[in-house]
């Protein structure tokens, strides 16, 4: 079991250190990064986490996948509070690291909303669901491998990351705004990045339950 919550750990990690890290650094150097590179660092870990670690855990790197997959069925109940507790552990290791080497950044790539708190909100519903409902089709839970699955879950990260980062800030995960939140001190809208990824994977799960079961049928398919 270690194993399985060493590569999240490690995973989510990554994640934070290279995603919220591309934001820092953007900041530190004036643009350096650019916001489309921001977008394509955030995407492209994700791929690269799930090619390393989707035979391994499933590479969840994120709280609302886990509770997802556990209520879709395809993941054990019991390991979602251990996937939860070491994907946030990684996500504060990498937070606490960045504030090491980048000590005046103020808010170390915290989520932050550009407008109302609701618009965050409801971006980071949506935006979650739509991320969801791409990895509950392409992957297994436990465990996911292979070309689409890595492509089409960081493709989906890298797409939402691009058009909805200046809005939201694009976090569709819980630990990967949670930590960079403590440790800057800036909590203020810490609650839309917690609650909004998780109500939108349920949505998306709920959505995929109903879909797979037939529930939801065409007008020819009733007739």
């Amino acid at each position: 079991m270690m194993r399985k919550y060493t590569a999240e750990f490690i995973g989510t990690f990554a994640l934070v250190f290279c995603g919220t890290g591309a934001i820092v650094v953007d900041q530190h150097t004036n643009g350096g990064v650019g916001h489309v590179g921001v977008a394509m660092t955030f995407g492209l870990i994700v791929m690269a986490m799930i090619y390393t670690f989707g035979d391994v855990s499933g590479a969840h790197l994120n709280p609302a996948v886990s509770i997802g997959f556990a209520v879709a069925g395809r993941f054990a109940v019991k390991e979602v509070l251990p996937y939860v507790v070491f994907q946030i552990a990684g996500a504060f290791a990498a937070s606490f690291m960045l504030h090491l080497l980048f000590p005046e950044n103020e808010f170390l790539g915290a989520s932050l909303p550009a407008g109302s708190a609701l618009q965050s909100f409801v971006f980071e519903f949506i935006l979650t669901f739509f991320l969801m409902l791409v990895i509950v089709h392409v992957a297994h839970g436990s465990k996911e491998i292979g070309t689409l699955a890595g492509m089409a879950i960081g493709g989906t990260v890298l797409l939402e990351a691009m058009f909805a980062g200046p809005i939201s800030g694009a976090s569709m995960n819980p630990a990967r705004s949670l930590a960079p939140a403590v440790v800057s001190g800036h909590t203020e809208n810490l609650w839309i990045y917690l609650f909004a990824p998780v109500l939108g994977a349920l949505a998306a799960v709920t959505t995929w339950r109903l879909l797979k079961n037939g529930m939801l049928k065409s007008p020819d398919e009733v007739i």
